[in-house]
């Protein structure tokens, strides 16, 4: 099965969840951005969860499927199309061979995601499928993709055999009348605040900065990318400068440059920072971080390390009882 870039978008990679024990060596992670959706939408069509998917960031692709697949569509809302017809997103999706799948400007959030039963056959490259651009490895030949790349989709499992047998019909597609609750998308939430873990040299830090990081709000510049959101707002500035010995970083590290304006570090973050780090998101957070995009502003709020756990446990729980929730679809079926 293959599927082929008529037009690539803004910035749009293969990636999966990372690329892991390298970072010594000074290898980036890398990975999805909002690897909740990424989760989600791979369980949709019953691959691993960690498999790679299609990341779309502000501006959209456009696909054109080569065989039949089985897909899902989670993250932002970039107005996704299939033969110029809406389809629907977080549920499995059927869609036949010659169908152009495509994806405009987002209305919601900054990222999609796009899965296919199988996964997408791209080389791994230490372990992990992931674009890493800098370095020009892992994904498509280690770059975004280009009008004409043809991507190879693996085999289906079990589970997306059974989904699609349900779905077998003769429109251009067809859609799972259920999908996933709202509760799982990452910009639903009850307050509009990152919840924020004091950092290892935020006691060094003035007491106007201290106080201002929780009481003022930061907006994404224009000179963010996948590394890291470069914020403007209030200056924040140590008590005294001194030189630091880089320490390791991580993925929501919050870093402050002599400039005094805070970097959040993201996915493709260096493996270790000079900076003084005022604090760390909350991993509970990272994938609302992720559907933010530039000109949006942000609001932080202290967590304690123990609340931090405690939301990111009740979260994977939910999650499972997700999963097993969809493998009870699959038995009842059969």
């Amino acid at each position: 099965m293959t599927m082929l870039v008529k037009k690539p978008g803004l910035l749009t990679t293969v990636q999966d969840i990372g690329r892991y024990g390298y970072q010594k060596y000074g290898v980036i992670v890398s990975g999805s951005m909002d690897t909740l959706s990424h989760r989600i939408a791979n369980l949709l069509v019953g691959n691993d969860e960690h498999e790679a998917v299609i990341e779309m960031t502000m501006i959209g692709a456009r696909f054109e499927f080569q065989d039949d697949a089985l897909i899902s569509i989670c993250g932002g809302d970039f107005s996704p199309t299939i033969d110029s017809r809406p389809v629907k997103m977080w549920r499995p999706v059927l869609i036949r061979k010659g169908s152009i799948l495509s994806f405009g400007h987002v209305k919601k959030g900054c990222r999609a995601y796009l899965a296919a039963a199988g996964g997408y056959l791209t080389p791994k490259i230490m372990g992990s499928k992931s674009t890493y651009l800098r370095a020009g490895i892992g994904g498509v030949d280690g770059r975004a993709l280009e009008t004409g790349d043809v991507i190879e989709i693996g085999g289906r499992s079990p589970f997306a055999d059974f989904w699609f047998s349900q779905l077998q019909k003769r429109e251009p597609y067809t859609e799972l009348h259920w999908s996933v609750s709202p509760e799982f998308h990452p910009f639903v939430r009850e307050e509009e605040k990152v919840q924020l873990l004091k950092g290892r040299q935020y006691g060094d830090f003035s007491e106007e900065s201290k106080k201002a990081l929780f009481s003022e709000p930061f907006k994404i510049t224009p000179q963010s990318d996948r590394m890291g959101y470069r914020l403007e707002g209030p200056k924040l500035s140590l008590q005294k400068k001194e030189e630091m010995i880089s320490e390791a970083v991580s993925f929501g590290t919050i870093q402050v440059p002599s400039d005094g304006n805070p970097i959040i570090l993201l996915a493709d973050r260096q493996t270790t920072g000079g900076y003084a780090k005022i604090g760390q998101a909350a991993s509970i957070d990272l994938p609302y971080l992720a559907q933010l995009k530039p000109g949006d502003s942000i609001h932080f709020k202290e967590i304690s390390i123990d609340e931090a756990q405690k939301q990111l446990l009740e979260r994977e729980k939910m999650l499972h009882h997700f999963k097993e929730g969809l493998h009870l679809k699959l038995h009842a079926g059969r």
